[in-house]
């Protein structure tokens, strides 16, 4: 069965054709950088690497680039409320966000690329668009795009121009010809921090942050790639933005399948500061190991509305443990499913059916069941084999029942997946991270020896 997914674009689930057939290359809106990762991030995160996962494990070679905005409204005032420049913040917090999605197995991207480090990209697309008559500069410094000159505008989000009109609460404000038009270049005020700002000859500013994601995503995945995604908050504006200004400046399709992840609630109400129901993957990991989480976040189909709760949680724990206890005792050497075989052709035919991860659990509860019964290595490592394609069951099954909250040090795979990590730390010149994840390795007993040729790594 070849993989299906669902496409926001034509509203329909669609048989997935890479452009390349060897080769797919995936955009993921990553994380705006000026606080610790709450549950509502822990979702994309997790349904993105999901996907990720399983289309390596289709054989796939996959180019997944996910970004970091680290320039911002937000980010500017929480640094001017510290005291300390944009640079130390964003830092800090990429640093938080590393450590806490670390813990619940999120893979490192191929790519994580700073908004700040694409800033000439981003002033080279906006002077195409400006050149093409899709953009123009503002009386007030800005440069905004210019949507009705875009014929396609809103075919995302299935909106035409006229029932976003409909909607429009404010007048024309800030040089714009029409409400609809959003900024390209942020004009410089003069109460905001130096390193806010770039020099560029639109004059003194910043970029918006729809240019970012498009300027990103073209240059490391090309003008035309394969799938890029999301949560659904995204679609409008920010996707349908990101549309307007790629294929407006490239005169080609942009991408071919958007994906879009479910919305997160708490206790059955939508996740907000306000309502005082907002919880950081931090403040979860107290309670919670981080298996638990990814277990509990992925048995919930990627575009169904998600539930969280302390109750939703705790059954999460207790069916896991059912996992793991049927896999206690029993010596499992790690092995490639055989797809042939019956189960492990069921559980490939849920994910290939737009990633149905429920039905593929239940395989997976179908062969604990048999697990019980037979005690069976075969069973046992199809088991782990299959579960290990989504992340999960990786751990010692006695230590994780026994309560421990982190990887078993012995766990080849979960050693690797720290290298790779650390890796993409130094790639990113993130030297404390890789440092961190060093010793990380270390304390569990796993000596790591670098060479030309790349890591490799001896119990001590």
């Amino acid at each position: 069965m070849t993989l299906r997914i669902h496409n926001t674009l034509s509203r329909a689930v669609e048989t997935f054709t890479p452009i390349d057939p060897q080769h797919v290359r995936m955009y993921v809106c990553g994380m705006t950088i000026y606080d610790l990762c709450h549950v509502g991030h822990a979702r994309f995160l997790l349904v993105f690497d999901m996907v990720y996962r399983w289309l390596r494990t289709l054989g796939y070679q996959v180019t997944y680039v996910r970004n970091i905005t680290d320039i911002d409204d937000k980010i500017i005032k929480r640094a001017v409320e510290r005291g300390i420049p944009i640079r130390q913040l964003t830092a800090e917090m990429t640093a938080a966000m590393h450590e806490d999605i670390g813990r619940i197995g999120v893979l490192p991207p191929t790519h994580e690329p700073r908004a700040t480090e694409y800033v000439p990209q981003m002033l080279q697309m906006i002077a195409t668009l400006e050149r093409k008559g899709l953009a123009y500069r503002a009386s007030n410094g800005d440069v905004n795009y210019s949507v009705r000159k875009f014929p396609g505008y809103g075919k995302l989000s299935g909106k035409s121009l006229d029932q976003l009109r409909a909607g429009e609460r404010v007048a024309v404000l800030d040089g714009k010809e029409d409400p609809l038009d959003f900024v390209l270049w942020k004009s410089a005020k003069e109460s905001e921090p130096d390193d806010a700002k770039w020099a560029s000859e639109f004059g003194s500013g910043r970029p918006g942050w729809h240019i970012e994601c498009s300027a990103m995503g073209c240059t490391l995945l090309g003008e035309h790639f394969d799938i890029h995604g999301g949560g659904l908050d995204l679609i409008f504006p920010h996707h349908e933005n990101e549309i307007a200004q790629s294929e407006g400046a490239n005169g080609t399709r942009f991408v071919d399948t958007w994906m879009h992840n479910g919305f997160l609630n708490v206790d059955n109400v939508k996740m907000s500061k306000s309502l005082g129901n907002f919880f950081t993957i931090r403040d979860v990991l107290k309670h919670f190991d981080g298996e638990t989480l990814r277990f509990f976040m992925l048995r919930t189909h990627y575009r169904s509305p998600f539930n969280f709760s302390d109750a939703n949680l705790e059954d999460a724990k207790s069916a896991l443990r059912r996992l793991y206890t049927a896999l206690d005792g029993i010596e499992v050497a790690n092995a490639e499913p055989d797809w042939a075989q019956p189960q492990a052709a069921a559980f490939r035919a849920a994910m290939n059916d737009d990633f149905n991860t429920p039905v593929a659990f239940a395989v997976l509860f179908d062969l604990a069941g048999e697990l019980n019964r037979t005690r069976s290595p075969q069973t046992a490592a199809l088991l782990k084999g299959l579960a290990a394609t989504v992340g999960i069951l990786q751990q010692a099954p006695r230590a994780f029942l026994q309560g421990g909250t982190g990887h078993d040090s012995g766990d080849a795979a979960w050693i690797d997946e720290r290298i790779a990590a650390r890796a993409a730390a130094k790639a990113a010149r993130d030297f404390a991270r890789a440092d961190a994840i060093r010793k990380e390795l270390a304390d569990r007993g796993i000596v790591l020896k670098d060479s030309p040729q790349g890591t490799t790594w001896v119990k001590g």
